[in-house]
């Protein structure tokens, strides 16, 4: 399965992308604006851990678990890439919405997989 973050919009308040899966918009996708995943291709692995028990790991050179999960705002990646249905606001940040709901879904579209491949682009105006 292929997926590609497309990023569009950069700001102090994180990198907003839209998030393809065998080239279909599937959803909005929000990370730090230091992120640690360069434009270029990726291989990412099934991950189980404590706090996410089940999502995909985006191997990254020099940086361990750097995962797909829920989350709103910038502050709840950890240097991850959230999911969500819309861009909005959050408290005044920019934020990913109906993130819960929207990882779910990524779950199910990816259950049958166990390694994914990821193309990250950048389009910033």
């Amino acid at each position: 399965m292929i997926l590609h973050i497309h990023r569009l919009e950069k700001s102090d308040q994180g990198l907003l992308g839209a998030l393809l899966i065998e080239a279909a918009i599937f959803c909005i996708t929000l990370e730090p604006s230091d992120t640690f995943i360069k434009p270029g291709n990726y291989h990412c692995v099934r991950f189980h851990g404590v706090k996410w028990p089940n999502t995909f790991e985006i191997i990254v050179p020099g940086h361990s678990a750097v995962l797909f999960h829920a989350g709103c705002v910038v502050a709840d990646t950890k240097g991850c890439v959230l999911l969500g249905a819309t861009a909005g606001k959050l408290r005044g940040d920019r934020a990913v919405l109906n993130s819960g709901e929207t990882f779910r879904r990524f779950l199910e579209a990816t259950a049958k997989q166990q390694w994914l491949s990821l193309f990250v682009s950048d389009n910033f105006y």
